[in-house]
């Protein structure tokens, strides 16, 4: 093998290297985001079953009260 070929080899490993070292990152970067937006998603899920909870509520007080007016 000539020194040439050599060079050029060595280059596309550093490339290589370089570009796995900007992936890993990325991969880093998502797997962070991704433990954010699932906080989140699981924190709207606890605020839904709340509101939930409360139209539930509000129901059957409108009822009791629908009831007590047709006792009238």
């Amino acid at each position: 093998m000539s020194l040439e070929i050599l060079d050029q080899l060595e280059g596309k490993i550093r490339q290589a290297v370089e570009t796995i070292q900007l992936l890993q990152l990325e991969v880093e970067e998502l797997k962070e985001k991704n433990t954010q937006v699932n906080a989140a998603n699981e924190t709207l899920r606890n605020e839904n079953e709340q509101l939930k909870a409360e139209h539930n509520n509000w129901q059957d007080r409108l009822r009791s009260l629908l009831g007590q007016i047709d006792n009238v």
